[in-house]
């Protein structure tokens, strides 16, 4: 009779996509940020989720929003936009500031193609290969800003500087990213 293997406790350490962000805050020299990965006991797929596990402002999470960008060539490209919890990103507005023809909302099997998670807990870092990125300057005005970490159930620590040199994104003012806030009575808020 064969024996069930034993579960790890916390199998979302062992997360190839955990695995793959923490590898490159590490080689981002990050230290900090790796050590300070949180394994959330639930699913965060939302800013306001993350906000309330980690007991902080929902401004000070950085949501990873993956967009699909039509070129001028009628091709398909992602684009992350890392926003402040407490705001929308206008993709009217991101089409401008990248030149796209137009950028809407990706399905779930184009945010896995391009990032290799899934929504509800993208990363800004750990992608097969590098996205264009504009960073939502409002981040800025928080010491610690909290990203997902490649699961819906991780977030980690990190600086509006650090996200930037991370992901060699273009930070962008509140007012040509965004266009409104979350709902705090209602919680609405974009996956992150």
């Amino acid at each position: 009779m064969s024996r069930t293997p034993e579960r790890s406790p916390e199998p979302v350490r062992e997360h190839p996509a955990v695995a793959k962000v923490a590898a490159a805050l590490t080689a981002a020299g990050l230290t900090a940020s790796v050590e300070g990965i949180r394994f959330l006991p639930q699913a965060a797929r939302t800013a306001v989720q993350a906000a309330d596990a980690l007991g902080i402002g929902v401004g000070a999470i950085a949501n990873s929003l993956v967009f699909r960008m039509t070129t001028a060539d009628g091709g398909a490209e992602p684009l992350l936009v890392l926003t402040s919890g407490a705001h929308r990103a206008d993709t009217a507005i991101l089409a401008t500031l990248t030149g796209a023809s137009r950028v809407g909302r990706a399905d779930p099997d184009f945010v896995r193609a391009h990032t290799g998670q899934v929504i509800g807990g993208v990363a800004p870092v750990g992608h097969p290969a590098r996205i264009t990125t504009l960073v939502d300057d409002a981040l800025r005005a928080y010491d610690t800003v909290w990203a997902a970490a490649g699961h819906p159930n991780t977030v980690f620590p990190t600086t509006f500087d650090g996200l930037v040199a991370l992901t060699g994104g273009r930070a962008a003012t509140v007012s040509t990213v965004a266009t409104d806030a979350t709902d705090s009575r209602t919680g609405r808020s974009a996956p992150r």
